[in-house]
């Protein structure tokens, strides 16, 4: 555990160090964009995003995102640990970037996580591929949320898309 918050502090002295401005997570969370999740794999958990995202029109091709998620996955597991995974492709022709939350608040997911622990809170980030600083800002304030137990808790226990965003308004 010690492992995986000093490298979660790591991420953040880095990424403040070097940027201009915050980023608020609160801006890049839509309701239509959570779901809560009754799923046994990585994959179906990953899939279940990729068609949210693409129901609600946020990806210009949904295939090519896809294997760009999964490609990313089989890299490095994208699990950082205390139970939350970040998957994550920057890619041409998106305009802004998002944050598709799943929520599997029954038996935690496998994910090959960094502390080996299992997945229950998966943040799945997308956006343009030549915005690679607002990307690390992006990251680094989900990180510093994510830290806090109790925003933790908060989120395991929410009961609707407009109490996850209620959770994410101080970050």
């Amino acid at each position: 555990m010690r492992v995986v918050l000093a490298i979660l502090a790591r991420i953040n002295s880095l990424v403040f160090a070097r940027q201009r401005g915050a980023v608020k997570i609160s801006d890049y969370l839509k309701a239509p964009l959570i779901e809560f999740l009754d799923v046994s794999t990585r994959n179906e958990a990953i899939n279940a995003l990729i068609d949210r995202l693409d129901a609600e029109k946020k990806l210009p091709n949904r295939e090519v995102f896809r294997k760009a998620i999964f490609e990313r996955e089989e890299l490095v597991s994208t699990g950082i640990g205390l139970g939350v995974a970040v998957p994550h492709a920057k890619l041409k022709g998106f305009k802004d970037f998002f944050i598709a939350v799943g929520i599997q608040q029954k038996k935690g997911i496998e994910w090959n996580a960094i502390d080996k622990a299992p997945v229950r809170l998966i943040f799945l980030i997308g956006g343009p591929d030549h915005r690679q600083s607002e990307y690390l800002r992006i990251l680094s304030q989900l990180t510093m949320a994510i830290k806090d137990p109790n925003l933790r808790k908060i989120l395991m226990m929410a009961a609707s898309p407009q109490e996850v965003l209620d959770s994410f308004s101080k970050f």
